[in-house]
């Protein structure tokens, strides 16, 4: 018998909702879906709600909802979710700038796998990534489905400053820099397009559950989209 769902207290006003363990794409999904169930089925009380990779914590006023209706609720609403297989997730296309100092790092990731660099373009640029959750920064986006031969471990001694906009590779993920911040992972590109902005709505271009496909461009391309 599955171990799953697992409710668990994340102190007085949190619940945790564990659907599963490890990175796998079924679960997120199911994470997702859940989610939107949430949403769409409003329960007073609810104060906000974070998908993870593998949970769902919901945090909530209990004033106004106690623990155990929020736990009857979700396990009421996870015995109608309808299969998790691929949905119709919304696509954002990344415009992305490869090489030179906009990735720093992708002849290193070349080097690594004994790939050309224009190799390593070609298969991080041939997927459909799914975003597993938003985290780090804000809308940092957390993208599964990598190419196995471009997997790279992060690097030892991690940057001061990352730039807005850098993509990089961090073990079997890829994902982007929303704003300007430390970071670790292998940079091999950037893209033109703002993924946070306080004066957008909504502020986020990518949100957890979507799909991302990336799409090389030349440096004149990228100057063009920035001016």
């Amino acid at each position: 018998m599955s171990p799953f769902p697992r409710f668990r207290h994340s102190g007085e006003t949190a619940l945790s909702v564990e659907l599963g363990e490890g990175i796998d794409a079924q679960v997120n999904r199911r994470v997702h879906a859940l989610h939107r169930a949430l949403k769409q089925r409003p329960l007073g009380g609810i104060v906000s709600m974070n998908p993870t990779y593998r949970s769902l914590f919901v945090h909530y006023d209990p004033a106004l909802c106690s623990f155990e209706r929020l736990m009857l609720t979700v396990q009421e609403l996870l015995e109608q979710l309808q299969d998790t297989g691929e949905d119709a997730a919304s696509c954002v296309e990344i415009p992305v700038c490869y090489g030179e100092e906009f990735g720093p790092d992708l002849a290193n990731v070349a080097a690594f796998h004994g790939l050309a660099e224009e190799e390593v373009v070609r298969r991080h640029t041939a997927p459909t990534y799914h975003v597993y959750m938003i985290g780090f920064t804000p809308g940092f986006p957390y993208l599964g489905g990598l190419d196995a031969r471009l997997a790279t471990p992060r690097k030892k001694t991690p940057r001061p400053k990352v730039p807005a906009g850098s993509v990089g590779i961090a073990e079997q993920q890829t994902g982007i820099y929303p704003i300007e911040s430390p970071g670790g992972w292998q940079i091999i590109g950037r893209t033109p397009l703002k993924l946070f902005d306080v004066h957008r709505e909504p502020p986020f271009l990518v949100e957890a559950g979507m799909k991302v496909r990336f799409r090389a461009i030349s440096r004149e391309h990228y100057e063009n989209l920035v001016r």
